[in-house]
């Protein structure tokens, strides 16, 4: 069977990646999944100098999935360049660092160290708080994020994932901004900004009072918005949001997706991205279908 798909010409062995921040650069998970076998390997953000998140605590369980409020923690580009790249390098995967930042002019300084590295696309984390626009997301407002996109294509060596966030009111609107922008693909979604109290002490739970939800929860929303914006934009989608299994895998490809991210599964399942690619060539084999192409988009 053919599992491989392409993505701004570049051929992935399969659709299964990892969704930036629950995965690392890899190294924590190598012990676990056989980086060899995976359609690529997302990196956690990176941004121009280290960034040491947000106070804790920052991660809470909550019903169907968990909030985290990280803030981005990184060790910064260089040492990314010198410790994350030479080991994923030591793997047959393609390699997507995510990148991120709170000005354009610092996005642009990660794209440019990583033009002359050997990695293979870049995906770019629009829900960074945009500190010029009073914190708001690049990927709230369709000008920004035409602005920040068109600026990255200028400079950057390598294809670009628009990483959309959920948290505007047309998701559709965003993904043809980026399209329109000169974006190579567009990943969704990211997470969906939530809050937990605790009623015991009358407080938040989370020092940065609300995080992104992640999990089996936000599954259904997920591929509503892939499957919208798979219908109006020409540029391939990687879908992501709540993928535990292979059928949650095969329900984006089939809704336009022609990639998933494994994120939060990762938490209680370090084996969940080997199982679902297991899954989806099971069903391949099972239906009798020669490729995983076939079902891509396949419902209208």
């Amino acid at each position: 069977m053919n599992t491989k798909v392409n993505i701004a010409g570049i051929e992935f062995k399969n659709p299964v990646m990892t969704a930036s921040g629950t995965f690392g650069s890899g190294m924590e998970y190598s012990e676990f999944v056989d980086l060899n076998a995976l359609g690529a390997v997302v990196t956690k953000g990176v941004a121009n100098v280290p960034w040491p998140g947000n106070p804790t605590p920052r991660v809470a369980e909550v019903y169907g999935g968990m909030l985290n409020a990280i803030g981005l923690q990184n060790p910064g580009i260089d040492v990314f360049i010198e410790r994350d790249i030479p080991f994923l390098k030591q793997y047959d995967t393609k390699i997507i660092v995510n990148v991120c930042g709170k000005t354009i002019k610092e996005y642009l300084e990660v794209v440019e160290r990583l033009a002359d590295t050997d990695v293979d696309m870049l995906e770019i984390n629009v829900s960074c708080p945009n500190v010029k626009e009073g914190a708001i997301a690049f990927g709230q407002k369709a000008d920004c994020l035409s602005e920040i996109t068109s600026a990255i294509k200028k400079v950057a060596k390598q294809p670009i994932i628009m990483k959309l966030s959920p948290n505007v009111t047309d998701i559709t609107e965003m993904a043809m901004a980026a399209e329109a922008a000169g974006a190579d693909a567009i990943s969704l979604i990211n997470t969906l900004t939530g809050m937990k109290i605790d009623i015991n002490r009358r407080t938040f739970v989370l020092a940065n009072k609300t995080g992104g939800m992640s999990g089996p929860a936000i599954k259904p929303v997920a591929v509503r918005m892939v499957y919208e914006c798979a219908r109006k934009v020409k540029i391939p989608i990687i879908g992501m949001g709540g993928i535990t299994t292979a059928e949650d895998a095969l329900e984006f490809l089939m809704a336009g997706a022609t990639a998933v991210a494994v994120g939060a599964a990762n938490f209680i399942n370090p084996y969940a991205t080997r199982d679902i690619l297991e899954g989806i060539q099971a069903y391949l084999t099972q239906n009798k279908i020669a490729g995983i192409n076939e079902i891509i988009g396949c419902v209208k």
